[in-house]
């Protein structure tokens, strides 16, 4: 097995009949994992097929202003390329081989037998991304990946592994994507991320899957001492189901963690999702925001921040916007402190669109669809930390095109 134990390994296969306590069950039979993907040569082809695809995810497909490029589609890497000195990219499996397997790192954060989902990467691992911020270096570009899907009912296992050493500073914004004319599949992919001691990491992830596809991310973060950690996600397009609840431990004084999502439900999708903070020393801080409408869909959003240390600070917060009869929004908050002394509030709330909003609107000359989609979009239109500025302008303009019936 690649780069297992016999005892991870084990653990593994004795996981693949543990299906996650959050989400659908998913039966792996329904998709297809023996399928050949284009090769590196056929990156100027999928980007000659599929660039408004890509572009939307946040890939620069002329890859001007990226300090590197990682895409991969369905199991093989189509791209791979570095222009910043200082800052490492690499196919998952290069990264093992080249450094011994990186037992430090490769499933520390993450367990491999945390649930069926993290079993199968484990044991029928395609390959994913390896990227790493030399000690001291602050990358003035972002790196950007994709994963992609171009067939039909394909399963897509990545294992993707981010390391920011001492001092470094990054950026990634992260895409994922199916081809236009692919409706259905599944991705499973496990991310570990390691924020070093006074370091900084911006990873911002864009969904652009189609409207069949079931996707499970599995991921982990560890900051140390004086870490910063910024997470960003953005799910404005219909997916079948996603279900993911990242965790983030503070093991250092000082680190900090923010997590922002903006996701939208469109009839049909199904959304499990939240973060959870793990804040362990002093100094400490974490928050925890998002925003969430629903035009049909379901969206349970959760948060759970979690205080081991007196003088740790955070925050959860949950808005949700109802525009459907026939939706569902479930806000469930928790904050657990286990010691006297921590500093922790949430503050969640669901409704509606009120209707002297939309008559105020119409007042002024907008007709009741342009007054609804108006106030969507300030719902949706908060301000991300971190997030790039291209990035902010593409999200603006997808957030401009919004209406009362989906976005």
């Amino acid at each position: 097995m690649y780069h297992l134990s016999p005892e991870q390994e084990a653990r593994a296969r004795q996981a693949l009949e543990k299906e996650s306590v959050y989400g659908a069950p998913v039966d792996f039979a329904a998709y297809v994992h023996d399928r050949q993907a284009p090769a590196g040569e056929d990156f100027d082809r999928l980007v000659r097929q599929e660039e408004e695809t890509l572009t939307k995810a946040g890939f620069a497909v002329d890859e001007r202003q990226r300090a590197a490029s990682f895409l991969q589609v369905n199991h093989a890497v189509s791209r791979c390329r570095r222009q910043v000195e200082g800052v490492e990219v690499l196919p998952t499996r290069e990264a093992l081989a080249k450094y011994d397997g990186l037992p430090d790192y490769w499933w520390q954060a993450v367990p491999v037998d945390g649930d069926k989902y993290t079993a199968k990467v484990a044991l029928e691992f395609d390959n994913g991304y390896f990227i790493r911020a030399r000690s001291g270096v602050k990358a003035s570009l972002p790196v950007q990946t994709c994963m992609f899907m171009e067939h039909q009912q394909v399963m897509q296992n990545v294992h993707n592994l981010i390391i920011v050493e001492e001092g470094a500073e990054l950026e990634i914004i992260s895409g994922c994507a199916t081809a236009s004319t692919t409706a259905a599949g599944l991705h499973l992919g496990v991310s570990e991320i390691y924020v070093g001691k006074n370091a900084r990491l911006t990873f911002t992830m864009i969904h652009n899957w189609g409207e069949e596809v079931v996707t499970r991310p599995r991921s982990a973060a560890w900051v140390e001492a004086g870490g910063v950690f910024i997470s960003n996600y953005i799910c404005l397009k219909k997916v079948q189901s996603l279900q993911m609840y990242p965790t983030a431990r503070l093991r250092g004084p000082g680190a900090t963690v923010r997590f922002n999502s903006i996701v939208a439900a469109p009839a049909g999708a199904s959304l499990d999702m939240g973060s959870r903070v793990i804040l362990a020393h002093p100094g400490c801080k974490a928050e925890v925001i998002s925003r969430a409408v629903s035009f049909g869909g379901e969206i349970i959003a959760r948060g759970h921040l979690v205080g081991e240390d007196p003088g740790v600070k955070a925050h959860l917060e949950c808005h949700g916007l109802m525009l459907s009869d026939r939706g569902l929004i479930h806000a469930i908050p928790e904050l657990e402190g286990r010691v006297a002394g921590v500093e922790m509030s949430h503050e969640a709330a669901v409704g509606k669109i009120a209707q002297e909003e939309v008559e105020y609107l119409m007042a002024r000359g907008l007709d009741e669809e342009e007054a609804t989609s108006t106030i969507v979009r300030g719902f949706l239109n908060v301000e991300i930390a971190g997030l790039p500025a291209g990035l902010r302008r593409d999200l603006d303009e997808l957030l401009a095109k919004s209406n009362a019936g989906g976005l």
